[in-house]
């Protein structure tokens, strides 16, 4: 890994679902990268991968991607809920390319360990709020 994330990570589309609070549905936000046709990628976040994808496909997307067309999906997070996928967002957008390209490559150790640590951090509680509850 290049961009110096550490810790460790867990799957990619599929994985566990974090719960809303109460009994509703759980949270289906997701983070995700898009490849341009260009070959930039795109980080962005949604609640709605299908929908989302194709408005960027049909360019009603980002602003970014109207010019890139016609883009794919590279890669999508499990779900998460908002607060913790825009956190994977943001995360991601400050990834080097190399790992970027990491993590939409083939499964390898190294992939596993880099959505490991993205994970981690994007789903941490932050330390005010730990004390809080304690």
């Amino acid at each position: 890994m290049t961009g110096g994330v550490t810790g460790s990570v867990t799957g990619s589309v599929t994985g566990s679902v974090t719960e809303k609070k109460g009994n509703g549905p759980p949270d289906p936000w997701r983070a995700y990268l898009l490849r341009c046709a260009d070959g930039s990628l795109y980080a962005g976040v949604t609640n709605d991968l299908a929908r989302r994808t194709a408005a960027h496909q049909a360019g009603r997307g980002a602003r970014y991607t109207r010019s890139r067309l016609p883009v794919e999906l590279a890669w999508a997070s499990r779900a998460l809920a908002k607060r913790a996928a825009h956190r994977l967002e943001a995360r991601l957008k400050r990834l080097s390319r190399g790992d970027k390209l990491v993590l939409i490559g083939p499964a390898t150790t190294q992939r596993r360990r880099l959505v490991r640590a993205l994970l981690a951090i994007a789903t941490e509680i932050p330390a005010a709020r730990k004390n809080a509850s304690a």
